[in-house]
């Protein structure tokens, strides 16, 4: 039943690249009739992590656990590919564990925009003289906002109207410098729901990403900062509205069980986490009346349909806006070819897999496409423009905030 589901088995046909082969392989390892090979390590990571194959197992195994432990041994007995290396020394340690750091390169990134730079290295197709690849690579470049997110709002924002409760609020790392729109239509939406909404300005990356790419001691250091950060509020929840952030957070009381300190308290943070669709869907939102006359489709991201098994809550948002016209999209629940780092790693995979997503988002001609994730985000993003489509992207709460019609600032 996983294979059908399976995208990178759909891309070769070969057991081995299906769940079930991989679980072999994994299964063989441990039991010391196969080697830490360089084939069984492209493996692993020619797997998306996508989990769809969890979605589809009538037995329940929890394979993304057995893949993600099989990259940490990876990583440990350092066979981790040349590039994932690179990565995780320049990018996943060297500037995601530091919002400074994180900063300075969304500064750098900025500059490069505003000088114009930017427009003319993609214009001229001069990085195609080095590769083809290069050049597209380059055009997948995030754009980030003008101002980081948690720069321009204050730690506590008051609620519209009666307080119906108190949450806080994930900024996150690349979410806060690059979807500060983002979160501030989450926090109109919460604030219009009645939530006195925290925003503690220490916090920083969840450590997700490191999780998934089996950097699992960092991604432990990260999780107890966020802990520590969160564990000094008396919120009733914590609303997340990246739907990879939220899943991994979520894991917390996994990541940490063993842990005598943080054993405990991950586990409460993790009960009290919510993605901000489930959250609103879960205590009641606000029902829109500004009509919002446009064509929607929706399109899953992984870690919020398999590994959170949220799918219904986003459309009940989305159908409950008058005017919308909610156009399901054939394969919605097939990833993009995102995937955390993926489009970084396996370029030429990822790609074929967003030319299926953008070839079954062209047959629902529809004027937005919305995703509740940042990479799905800026992976379909990149669809639309190489594929000449005409639609907008937008994350479902920033199409109820639309629909609200009221700015809190």
């Amino acid at each position: 039943m996983c294979l059908p589901v399976c995208p990178t088995y759909n891309l070769t046909y070969q057991e081995q690249s299906s769940p079930r082969g991989r679980i072999r392989l994994m299964k063989s390892f441990h039991e010391d009739s196969l080697n830490l090979t360089d084939g069984f390590v492209n493996e692993m990571y020619f797997c998306l992590d996508c989990q769809a194959c969890q979605t589809a197992c009538p037995a329940g195994v929890h394979y993304g656990a057995l893949v993600e432990d099989t990259r940490r041994i990876i990583a440990e007995q350092k066979k981790d590919p040349l590039n994932l290396r690179i990565i995780k020394a320049l990018v996943l340690r060297g500037v995601l564990t530091s919002k400074f750091r994180t900063k300075i390169v969304a500064r750098l990134l900025r500059l490069y925009r505003r000088t114009g730079l930017r427009d003319a290295v993609e214009k001229s197709s001069i990085l195609s003289l080095v590769s083809k690849e290069l050049n597209e690579r380059h055009s997948m470049l995030p754009d980030p906002n003008d101002t980081n997110f948690d720069e321009t709002i204050p730690e506590v924002i008051s609620p519209e109207g009666a307080k119906r409760g108190r949450v806080a609020f994930l900024t996150g790392c690349v979410m806060n410098v690059a979807f500060a729109d983002v979160h501030r239509d989450a926090i109109e939406v919460l604030r219009a729901n009645g939530f006195e909404i925290h925003i503690p300005k220490l916090q920083e990356c969840c450590g997700s990403l490191h999780g998934h790419h089996g950097d699992i001691d960092t991604a432990k250091v990260l999780a107890k900062k966020v802990i520590d950060v969160f564990e000094k509020i008396n919120m009733d929840f914590l609303v997340v509205n990246s739907a990879g952030c939220c899943a991994f957070i979520k894991e917390y009381e996994t990541v940490l069980a063993d842990d005598a300190q943080y054993a405990e308290k991950a586990r409460m943070l993790s009960q009290k986490t919510r993605e901000i669709t489930e959250f609103l869907v879960e205590v009641g939102f606000k029902q829109p009346h500004t009509p919002f006359r446009k064509r929607i489709t929706y399109h899953d991201a992984c870690h919020l349909v398999h590994t959170q098994k949220i799918s219904q809550q986003p459309r009940q948002i989305l159908r409950s806006i008058p005017g919308v016209e909610l156009i399901e999209l054939p394969e919605s629940t097939w990833c993009c070819g995102s995937a955390g780092l993926y489009n970084v790693l396996q370029f030429e995979d990822s790609m074929k897999l967003l030319e299926r997503k953008m070839v079954n988002i062209k047959t629902t001609n529809a004027d937005i496409v919305t995703t509740a994730n940042p990479g799905c985000h800026l992976q379909i993003q990149y669809g639309l423009k190489k594929f000449g489509l005409e639609m907008e992207i937008l994350h479902p709460v920033s199409v109820l905030r639309m629909a609200y019609g009221n700015d809190i600032y």
